[in-house]
């Protein structure tokens, strides 16, 4: 090399007619008058084929570039490493893919080791360890893997000496797998839900390692996550009348292989039949036609279902015949629930019960049985 600044001079390494790539070595800057002299450790396996390209950059200015004397030498190096085999990776994407370089030879603190993607992505050092004197292996973390990042790289050292280059690995990446569809609803129960999982058409890799149900309820922030070794599965343990929604998440093989959950399934289950009747039923005031009568109020947990109502069912004698009669309670809200029984007859025997009542069943409150007072006379006329 002569002259002042003349270009520079890149040396590529192509496998198999594959991709030209990024060069493993380069020389520039102010032109001497002496010869340099660089070692290439290019790590060859059988049956691949490679290719030495030089290539010269001119700056423009008078000079020259000159190469002399390319020797192909039948044994290792003396002035830097040669690397073993780079073994293949395979991650999930989102996880950090880490390649082990290991290398026959020395190294000091002054060479460069990086990990050289073909397609220009590059992962910088994250350790080396020394085993002897003549042996090391460096580690390279390609994080946060996608799919674009999936191709083929190689270990590269520059020493003092020259620079040796490793044969390609392939980085592959695989995306874990979605169920395209929501699962099935089978049957419905109070407490149960009947589901396929419908989970043979994916997006993503495979193969299925795992499959997993997950369920949580439409309002609140419980769920629970069970896996699952059939295509359908029975979810028991739920509440009544309570909306859910299913979905099916996939594992395939090696950290980060669970996906996201799939399309969700939103169902309800039925209601069940009243935990028990109004309970505490007992008068709380009587007049000559009219009761007023108290209970003990009572919630979900007593109604197992959204959808209910209350009647209040009661019977009376008048003239020697017995009449029913029912009224519907609609204040369900109330803390201090009551009701009032007018319109009746001084004096009477009246029987009085609640009946609790949803889709699934009903059931009563013990019956009571209440005399309304005496009628108050009216005034004499004077």
């Amino acid at each position: 090399k002569s002259g002042s600044n003349p270009g520079s001079l890149n040396v590529y390494v192509k496998v198999n007619n594959g991709p030209l790539g990024s060069p493993i070595w380069n020389v520039s800057g102010p032109a001497t008058d002496t010869w340099n002299e660089a070692q290439m450790a290019i790590s060859t396996f059988w049956p691949n084929f490679y290719q030495v390209i030089f290539e010269v950059v001119t700056s423009g200015q008078h000079g020259y570039l000159a190469i002399d004397n390319v020797d192909v030498k039948g044994h290792p190096c003396d002035k830097t490493p040669h690397f073993v085999r780079l073994q293949n990776v395979d991650v999930n994407a989102g996880q950090f893919a880490t390649f082990q370089c290991t290398a026959n030879g020395k190294t000091t603190s002054s060479d460069r080791l990086w990990l050289q993607g073909i397609h220009g992505r590059d992962a910088p050092l994250k350790e080396i360890k020394v085993y002897n004197a003549r042996r090391f292996v460096a580690s390279f973390n390609v994080v946060n893997t996608t799919k674009k990042d999936a191709g083929n790289y190689r270990c590269v050292i520059h020493t003092e000496g020259g620079v040796g280059v490793s044969n390609y690995a392939e980085l592959i990446v695989k995306e874990p797998p979605v169920p395209i569809a929501p699962p099935q609803l089978s049957s419905v129960g109070a407490t149960y839900l009947w589901i396929q999982l419908n989970a043979n058409s994916i997006n993503g890799d495979g193969p299925i390692t795992q499959r997993e149900v997950e369920y949580r309820t439409t309002s609140g922030s419980w769920y629970d996550i069970q896996p699952v070794d059939s295509t359908s599965y029975k979810i028991g343990h739920l509440d009544p009348d309570t909306e859910y929604e299913i979905s099916v998440l996939l594992t395939r093989p090696g950290e980060g292989g669970t996906g996201s959950p799939g399309p969700a399934l939103k169902t309800r289950t039925k209601c069940a039949d009243p935990m028990h009747g109004p309970r505490k039923l007992e008068v709380v005031e009587i007049k000559s036609r009219q009761i007023t009568i108290h209970w003990e109020p009572f919630g979900y947990n007593v109604t197992r279902c959204h959808r209910y109502n209350l009647t209040v069912l009661y019977r009376y004698q008048v003239g020697g015949q017995e009449q029913v009669r029912e009224e519907v309670w609609w204040d369900t809200e109330n803390a201090h629930p009551q009701h009032t029984i007018t319109r009746l007859s001084p004096y009477t025997n009246v029987s009085v019960k609640l009946v609790l009542m949803n889709p699934e069943g009903r059931k009563e409150s013990q019956e009571l049985v209440v005399q309304t007072d005496e009628d108050v006379p009216s005034a004499v006329p004077l």
